[in-house]
């Protein structure tokens, strides 16, 4: 309908005539008779020239004889031409100027083959496209190139007027391209409309496509808005016809786009994220995107290619400028630009520039490509983003509820929105009847163990910091609050540490060591935050519990009466303070108490309060009791029991402290007891014991390495075993060796039982074959006796702790002979 409308008008005055097929000579004469006729102007008509001859020979008779120079007037009146008398010939019919016409073209052509392609209208054309073509290949030929593509386009123009489509377009494809190339937008709104009525004759889908973007793309004056609207609804409606061959469009002068002003996007590894670009349209009316994907382009190493960005909904592009919003998937580090931009239209399938525009647009036709490009997006490489850590380094106490403080420590990232999943390992529990606190660092650092949340007593600081909240565990995860995101905080958990053995002293005689491994707990920790919680940090952290008291026992004084003074020494070993409100030893057999008998120490000085990493003592007034050495009684009362009631103050922030409930701080006065129990071995004195063990000693040649050795050890009975007496003279004695498989290689039984008398004084000898596997000082075999306690033995003289092995000799086998 557009191609078909009113002609426009030519550019640059430029019109193109058909050409005459008279002489132009005799048709102006002809019309200047007629011209004078019609106004009676005889004297413009004898203008003073002698006379006129046209271009057939014929003269005219328009001399003016001196006798009629003079004539005043004239009539104007014409009716009767017999009569007419003038020096002016009459007008010359029609007939007569076709018959002039002829003669004097058959004088003036003496070319046959012209005079026959001037015989008619077909044979002119054919003559005037012959001789058009030789010009424009002659143009070509010396390189005047653009004479002949304008010579091609009137080609063009004849063969689009006869249906020739084909040759039509092809010419016109030529006189198009020259007229984009320089630049002349006019020229070119002129001819491109009737390539694109020859492709879309044609079925040439993909170029007309390309004339309609064409169209559109040139200066929106050449055109009307209704012309321009009419090129983009056959776009449209192309684009959602069924295309045989749908082939990728390139509109980059119609579509063109680019980052934001501003600094790029930063990101860190591991994040996705929203890119917001800017894109203008270069159409008239809204249009419609299926699809549109945007690539973005490394600027460090173009062997990754292109990673793609596609939009979630249909985008539709108002005219001029739009800010289109595109979620970001993760990206690998690196600064990236902006690449191609790719879409789709029904069927169609377009494509934009390969590069992105530096900088923001001033209007909305900001089209410009000369600025260069700039990264739109920087994705910072894998560094730690948040730490996680334990608040306290010293032991919490064990079996009692107790406060772990986890240090959340964002670096240079926000934990927005942020979800803590922590999940306790074996012999840990988070109390459920507590809740989660969470306050700030900063405040936790200042308050220095005076201002803390919850004091000595359970009262509750008057000026709560804001940077405080309570939190609940809920599947076992906690969600963060926001203005924990951007500061380091400290959450605190209250939770227990179960241990279901007893804890047991030492003496000074034999000090005991402790495992810290027996006090590690772990809280395995796992932080989902980030934009859309894509980020994780997964982190185990072990905290160290205890016992409040480590406990050792000596004897203080012994008495001639057989009344022994025990002094046990409790060891602080939390960083609080612990006050003993009361303590109580309960006595394995062989043991009672003096005086009533109830297990109180003898000093009366309650309450005790012992310091961090202090020291404190109680003495028990004991003697030895009726022994019995029966297994019920034995496993009734194996060891003596230490029983200490107390209370624990001090603050969470440096050690054990007893988490107190939320809701009942306000209640002042209150505390909380706790009891701790000790299991200790109390030995009786040298002679009191039934059996005594003794090391005999060692050859005095020395241990070898692959030597055989006898290792032996006497077992006497230092009193009667009165205990089935009667039914035999002898006991069964277990023994059992124990050495390290490593260092030497038993050739004897390891286990077994001797006969022992029951007499006082009877002794045995106890002998082991083992072998030395390695060299230097090795610890030696030791002997036990698994089914005697270690209360009625005696080890008198002890072993040896260490024993020296030489090295094997050198066996000459191994000598090389020289």
């Amino acid at each position: 309908m557009i191609l078909q409308a009113t002609p426009r008008v030519k550019h640059f005055g430029i019109q193109r005539k058909p050409l005459p097929l008279e002489p132009s000579v005799l048709l102006r004469e002809a019309n200047r008779r007629r011209a004078s006729l019609s106004v009676g102007n005889m004297f413009e008509m004898l203008d003073g020239r002698p006379g006129f001859t046209d271009g057939s020979g014929l003269e005219s008779s328009l001399r003016a004889s001196p006798s009629k120079g003079n004539v005043s007037s004239m009539s104007r009146t014409n009716s009767s031409p017999g009569n007419f008398e003038s020096s002016v010939d009459r007008p010359m019919r029609l007939s007569e100027i076709h018959v002039a016409d002829e003669h004097a073209l058959h004088k003036t052509i003496s070319d046959p083959d012209l005079w026959k392609s001037l015989s008619s209208v077909e044979d002119f054309e054919q003559k005037y496209l012959d001789l058009t073509k030789g010009a424009a290949d002659n143009y070509h030929r010396s390189w005047w190139r653009r004479h002949g593509v304008v010579l091609d386009g009137e080609i063009a123009a004849v063969c689009y007027r006869h249906g020739n489509y084909d040759l039509a377009a092809k010419s016109y494809e030529k006189v198009c391209a020259l007229y984009a190339g320089e630049g002349w937008q006019d020229l070119l709104a002129e001819v491109l409309p009737n390539l694109a009525e020859c492709q879309k004759i044609l079925n040439d889908q993909a170029g007309y496509l390309s004339s309609c973007v064409r169209l559109l793309s040139l200066d929106k004056g050449l055109f009307l808005t209704k012309e321009r609207q009419g090129f983009q609804s056959e776009v449209v409606q192309l684009a959602h016809s069924e295309m045989k061959d749908p082939v990728p469009l390139d509109v980059s002068s119609l579509i063109t786009f680019s980052g934001n002003p501003g600094p790029p996007l930063e990101l860190c590894d591991g994040d996705p994220g929203t890119l917001s670009v800017t894109v203008w349209s270069g159409f008239p009316d809204d249009i419609s995107l299926d699809s549109l994907n945007l690539t973005l382009m490394t600027t460090s190493s173009v062997d990754e290619g292109v990673k793609a960005i596609r939009s979630s909904s249909t985008i539709i592009l108002k005219p001029g400028r739009n800010n289109i919003t595109l979620d970001l998937p993760p990206q690998k580090p690196g600064s990236y630009v902006l690449g191609v931009l790719t879409g789709q239209i029904g069927h169609l399938m377009f494509r934009s520039h390969s590069f992105s525009k530096g900088g923001p647009a001033d209007t909305d036709d900001f089209m410009s490509y000369e600025k260069p490009t700039r990264p739109i997006l920087k994705v910072f490489k894998p560094r730690a983003l948040v730490d996680l850590a334990a608040a306290v380094s010293s032991a919490l106490l064990m079996n009692e509820p107790q406060w772990v403080g986890l240090i959340l420590k964002p670096i240079n990232y926000s934990l927005k929105g942020a979800v803590l999943h922590i999940d306790t390992g074996p012999g840990l529990k988070i109390e459920e009847s507590h809740v989660i606190e969470m306050e700030s660092y900063t405040k936790v650092m200042q308050s220095d163990g005076n201002t803390s949340h919850v004091h000595d007593t359970g009262e509750v600081c008057s000026s709560v910091a804001e940077e405080f909240k309570q939190l609940t565990l809920t599947d076992g995860k906690i969600e963060l609050p926001d203005w924990a995101s951007n500061i380091t905080s400290v959450l605190w958990l209250p939770v227990r540490a179960i241990d279901d053995r007893l804890a047991r002293g030492s003496s000074s005689v034999f000090p005991q060591t402790q495992s810290i491994v027996d006090g590690m707990r772990t809280i395995a920790l796992k932080l989902e935050f980030g934009i859309s919680h894509n980020q994780t940090f997964e982190r185990t952290v072990a905290v160290h519990f205890t016992d409040p008291f480590h406990v050792s026992t000596r004897v203080a004084d012994s008495c001639k009466d057989g009344t022994l003074l025990l002094q046990v020494i409790l060891h602080s070993q939390v960083k609080s303070t612990l006050t003993i409100y009361d303590a109580w030893l309960d006595l394995q057999v062989g043991f009672v108490h003096i005086g009533e008998g109830n297990g109180r120490p003898t000093s009366s000085f309650f309450p005790l309060v012992i310091s961090s990493s202090s020291r404190g003592g109680i003495l028990f007034g004991i003697r030895l009791g009726n022994v019995t050495t029966g297994d019920e009684d034995e496993c009734l009362h194996p060891d003596s029991i230490l029983n200490i009631r107390y209370g624990i103050s001090g603050d969470r922030t440096v050690g054990a402290h007893a988490p107190v409930a939320v809701e009942n701080l306000e209640s002042v006065g209150d505390k909380q007891d706790f009891l701790f129990r000790s299991a200790l071995v109390l030995q009786r004195p040298v002679l009191d014991p039934c059996l005594a063990v003794g090391f005999l000693p060692l050859p005095s040649v020395g241990l070898r390495v692959g030597q055989l050795i006898s290792m032996k050890w006497r077992v006497e009975r230092l009193k009667d075993f009165e205990e089935n007496a009667d039914s035999s003279d002898n006991a069964e004695v277990l023994y059992e060796v124990n050495a390290n498989p490593e260092n030497w290689m038993i050739a004897g039984r390891k286990r077994g039982h001797v006969s022992l008398s029951t007499k006082q004084g009877s002794r045995i000898i106890i002998s082991i074959i083992c072998v030395p596997l390695v060299a230097g000082y090795v610890r030696p075999p030791q002997l036990g006796l698994p089914n005697i306690d270690e209360a009625n033995i005696s080890c008198n003289p002890a072993g040896p702790h260490l024993v020296c092995v030489l090295p094997a000799p050198l066996s000459s086998s191994f000598c090389i002979p020289a």
